[in-house]
Parts: structure tokens; C-alpha cells; sequence
């Protein structure tokens, strides 16, 4: 298979093992939930879980526990668009070629919609100890959590979508202001992909952070190809 076929597969198991924790739609929260799933599933390239189960390959690690991780931080991913495109955020109205969610189901729902995710992904990760065989992967399982949190709160994605906000609020845009934005906003979770697929497989302290690095500067690099 050429690069384009085997990137394809991955996005397919990716979507596939995705699709396993979305919630069904019913109850009365129904209408949150069909927004959560209209959220997640409108396509994307699946690009943090395909680097965090390479990751976990590339250190020989074996077992279902990078599942649960893999669905986990693509609904953070999702949730941190979902109020990205919201009024008082970026405003808006379309991503990936179709309506965006609070344009479907309201900025109210769209708000709840993003934490549903948030708690659902913590939810779907600790559901990773189902899989542990021995203490020695309960603490993998746990650090990996801690990664988790950690580049997807205030010291990660949302410290660098606090500094985005401020810069765009008029604060002076210095060339060390620009990399903390797009360190902590673009490349955090692309670490927490990498540094999550490595510490499940086992690698030491070393290799997880030569994988912090290395997605720092993928991270960085994205994010300026994308601008």
C-alpha cells in the first residue's frame, strides 16, 4: 500500500474504535447527545489518535488500553472546536463544509454539547483499567491520565487558547507569545497523543520525553503550515 491507502486504514480504525464510546441517543438528554454525536463524527483527520496508537506500537506496547485514550482524545479534541466556534469565541457558523453545532442546535446546547465531551472523554479513558492485567499497567493507565489532564487544561490547550484570546483582545503579539499559543494549543495534545501511546507501551522517562519533543515540533510545525 502506498502512504495515501495506509493513512486511510488508520483513519477508518480510528473512526472505528471512536465510534465504539459515542453515546447512544436516548433519554432526556437525547438532544445533547445527538449534538455530541453530529460534533464528533463530522469527519476530520483523526490525527491524535492515529499518532497516539503509532506511538504505542513504535515502544511494542500490546493490549486494549490505548483504545479507551485513543476515543478519549479525539471527544477533547472535538469538544475544544465545538467552543471554539461558538459567539463569543470564534463565531463560527461552518467547519469541515457543513453547520457548525451551535448553528445546528443553539449556543446553549452547543456549550453543553463541549462539556459532555470533556466529561465523557475522562469518563472513556479511565475505562482503561478494564483492560490492566497488573499493577504495572494500573500505573501507566494513571500517568497517562495525569498527561491527559494536563495538556488539555490550563497548563496546555486552554492556557493557549487563554493567551489566543488575550492576544486577540489587543495584548502584543511578540514572537514568545506566538510559540506559547501554538505550543499550548496546537501541539499539547498532539504530546498527549505521543506521550500517552509511549508511557502505555511502557517506555521510560527518556523516551517520553524525547516524544514530548518531537510533537512539539510537529505541533509547531502544523500549525504553521496551516497559517
Amino acid at each position: 500500500m502506498n502512504f495515501e491507502e495506509i493513512l486511510k486504514s488508520k483513519t477508518e480504525r480510528a473512526e472505528a474504535v471512536l465510534a465504539q464510546y459515542l453515546p447512544k441517543e436516548t433519554g432526556f438528554q437525547k438532544k445533547v447527545l445527538e449534538a455530541i454525536n453530529y460534533s464528533v463524527m463530522a469527519g476530520g483527520k483523526r490525527l491524535r489518535p492515529i499518532l497516539m496508537e503509532e506511538s504505542f506500537l513504535l515502544f511494542h506496547g500490546e493490549g486494549k488500553q490505548i483504545e479507551p485514550f485513543m476515543a478519549a482524545l479525539e471527544m477533547i479534541h472535538n469538544y475544544s472546536l465545538v467552543h471554539d466556534d461558538l459567539p463569543a469565541m470564534d463565531n463560527d457558523e461552518y467547519r469541515r463544509g457543513r453547520k457548525t453545532t451551535w448553528k445546528v442546535y443553539g449556543d446553549g446546547m452547543a456549550v453543553l454539547a463541549g462539556d459532555g465531551l470533556l466529561n465523557l472523554a475522562f469518563e472513556t479513558a479511565a475505562g482503561a483499567f478494564a483492560f490492566a492485567q497488573d499493577e504495572k499497567t494500573c500505573r501507566q493507565i494513571a500517568g497517562a491520565l495525569q498527561i491527559l489532564g494536563k495538556k488539555s487544561g490550563i497548563y496546555g490547550m486552554i492556557g493557549g487558547q487563554t493567551a489566543d484570546l488575550e492576544a486577540e483582545s489587543g495584548a502584543e503579539l511578540t514572537e514568545e507569545l506566538l510559540l506559547y499559543i501554538h505550543e499550548n494549543k496546537t501541539a499539547a495534545l498532539i504530546q498527549a497523543a505521543m506521550m500517552i501511546g509511549a508511557i502505555l507501551a511502557g517506555a521510560d522517562d527518556k523516551a517520553v520525553g524525547a516524544m514530548e519533543r518531537a510533537a512539539y515540533n510537529i505541533g509547531i510545525a502544523f500549525q504553521i503550515q496551516d497559517d
